[in-house]
């Protein structure tokens, strides 16, 4: 219960707070290439259902025709304005809105889109959408650098399946058997910096 109403309290904030910054971008996003400036994906939710996750759109609107669902390194398909939108994490600003709706939470497990939850054991699952996911947590924190690493792989879509899943889902189980509101608050103190940082 009280995680439910600090992820209401601050979806809130932060979209009144940020509200001239949202609409600032979504407009730079349509300037800067054609297409919406939102990208809806569907990804995984709690027990399994799925939901639209909501970002900025950070790739040319046929992006997903043209390559993988992973983003490795400079992809070329990503435009002027999305890369500084990833860079600073902005494209996940919109994400508020599915917090706001109950499909996400602020702190809990990243979502991941229904090919690489086919992938999760059945203990792995009972445990990751137990929960609501999140917009950060400490996975999302330790692969920061995700693109980086997935660019000096011979073989990207393997290495992120078979080693850096792992691991987030790893976490992602730790985080479900020890969270707790002080944690959440930590765990989006150190997102903040981080971002900061960059």
């Amino acid at each position: 219960m009280a995680k439910r109403a600090f992820d209401v309290l601050v979806s809130i904030c932060a979209i009144v707070l940020l509200s001239p910054l949202l609409i600032a971008l979504a407009a730079w996003v349509k300037i800067d290439s054609k297409g919406s400036a939102l990208f809806r994906q569907t990804r995984v939710g709690r027990h399994g259902v799925p939901f639209e996750i909501l970002k900025f759109r950070t790739m040319r609107a046929d992006a997903s025709a043209e390559g993988p669902q992973i983003t490795v390194g400079n992809d070329s398909r990503i435009t002027r304005a999305g890369a500084i939108l990833r860079r600073y994490k902005l494209d996940e600003l919109p994400q508020f809105f599915n917090v706001l709706r109950g499909e996400m939470s602020v702190v809990g497990p990243r979502p991941e889109v229904p090919r690489y939850v086919a992938l999760y054991t059945e203990r792995q699952k009972a445990a990751v959408l137990s929960m609501r996911p999140g917009i950060t947590d400490a996975a999302s924190l330790a692969f920061r650098n995700e693109s980086e690493l997935l660019a000096k792989a011979d073989d990207p879509e393997s290495f992120y399946t078979q080693v850096i899943l792992p691991a987030k889902l790893a976490q992602a189980e730790a985080y479900v058997a020890t969270h707790s509101l002080g944690g959440d608050i930590r765990i989006v103190l150190r997102t903040v910096a981080m971002l900061a940082a960059r």
